[in-house]
């Protein structure tokens, strides 16, 4: 079965998602099935743009993509080298047009986070409406093995989200108990 892609059409408008392409050949967004409940992100790596990526004792540096040493048929095809331990700021090449009262929710994906050790340094991103820049995900390298990340890999998986609306108050009284639950950090036991 084919990848779900976007289609807004004449369907674009207040619950709907616009992404604009930095670059005529950035891969779209696309759900890997009809019930995927997230759509992918992928990385986007151009000629000559360097990325930048923080070592483990926090040492900040620019790093620009090597040419990929498998032909993988993707044009520009270029990978990034994540050292150990090591966080970057994958560029996915596009900017979202996210409607007011909504954010996009950001989170790893699971396949390379058991496979290869790579995640999200914060486990989940979150776009704001009002952000208009491009998207980067943000990787970290928590194996214990160099690790490469090629152009055009689905590195993220990300969802349109609702945002409340609501208001946060001072109180003047501590909150009580409202259940039998006493204490946390593990105060409801492990089995």
């Amino acid at each position: 079965m084919s990848n779900k892609e976007w289609d807004f059409g004449e369907h674009y408008g207040p619950s709907s998602l616009g992404f604009y392409k930095l670059h005529s050949h950035v891969q779209r967004p696309m759900w890997a099935t009809e019930n995927s409940a997230c759509f992918d992100l992928h990385a986007h790596f151009e000629l000559g743009n360097a990325v930048k990526i923080f070592s483990i004792t926090n040492q900040e540096r620019e790093v620009i993509p090597s040419m990929n040493s498998i032909t993988t048929g993707i044009e520009n095809s270029f990978e990034l080298t994540l050292p150990i331990g090591a966080r970057a700021l994958i560029p996915t090449g596009m900017v979202f047009d996210i409607p007011e009262g909504y954010s996009v929710r950001l989170y790893p994906r699971s396949g390379l986070s058991v496979r290869k050790g790579l995640t999200m340094i914060n486990g989940e991103g979150i776009i704001d409406s009002d952000y208009v820049e491009e998207v980067f995900v943000t990787m970290h390298n928590a194996s214990h093995q160099t690790i490469k990340i090629a152009h055009g890999e689905r590195i993220a998986q990300a969802e349109l989200i609702r945002s409340l609306s609501y208001e946060v108050v001072e109180i003047t009284q501590r909150p009580g108990q409202k259940t039998s639950r006493s204490g946390g950090l593990g105060s409801t036991g492990v089995k």
